[in-house]
């Protein structure tokens, strides 16, 4: 995969992870048929990926005013495709406009959102809104512990993704990405609100998730995979 030419590059910035293990039966019908969920121990998991990007560039050209930083909010799950594992996002909230027109003319779904990260010391505070049919909130504070830990087998699972799916208009597409191992740390966190993912809400709220902040990474994006094309109904 590696040996195909990347076509952006982006560094991530104080990334946030939370992860809620959920029944695979809540899942599997929001996910297209063609993937299947990767579970652990029996246990699907929803991931929120919370973090800014900074530095966006393409190939080739310097980092464009404007569309170079903006905060960033993933919800998403673990699938497999074709023996490959990654994951399926149900959407990817952005504070920059003018990402979201670029990136839905291409195979992902971006939604604006109103998001904030203020930091004071080792103190980060996040806020996001997005107003859907259903406002989806997450208002949340954390406390990044100093040192970085050894990642077990099940944290790596977790967190070292290189695939991606999404479902756009008539087609399934893959993006892969590059980039050296997490070097995660522990997280103190605490969760004054949570309407994300609205469809499984009965499963995350009120239950602590798994957490996990990795100060910065710099990735490398490849060209867009349609793997499948489904017929317009």
């Amino acid at each position: 995969m590696w040996s195909k030419p990347w076509i952006m590059t982006q560094i991530w910035q104080d990334v946030l992870f939370l992860h809620w293990p959920v029944s695979p039966k809540e899942l599997e019908q929001y996910i297209p048929q063609e993937l299947q969920l990767d579970l652990y121990e029996n246990k699907a998991w929803l991931s929120v990926v919370l973090f800014k990007v900074k530095g966006q560039r393409l190939k080739f050209l310097p980092p464009l005013p404007g569309i170079d930083s903006y905060f960033q909010l993933n919800v998403r799950t673990y699938v497999t495709y074709s023996g490959m594992k990654g994951i399926y996002f149900f959407n990817l909230d952005v504070t920059n406009r003018f990402i979201v027109q670029i990136a839905t003319k291409g195979s992902l779904l971006y939604r604006h959102s109103k998001i904030s990260l203020k930091q004071k010391g080792n103190n980060f505070s996040f806020t996001s809104l997005y107003h859907g049919a259903l406002d989806e909130r997450l208002k949340i504070s954390y406390q990044p512990i100093a040192s970085e830990i050894i990642s077990s087998p099940f944290e790596k699972w977790l967190v070292e993704r290189y695939h991606s799916w999404s479902k756009w208009k008539n087609a399934l597409s893959r993006i892969d990405i590059s980039h050296m191992p997490w070097q995660l740390q522990r997280v103190h966190i605490n969760i004054a609100s949570n309407t994300l993912a609205p469809f499984v809400k009965e499963s995350i709220q009120g239950i602590q998730p798994i957490a996990h902040y990795s100060k910065s990474k710099k990735a490398r994006i490849f060209p867009p995979v349609v793997e499948t094309r489904f017929k317009k109904s």
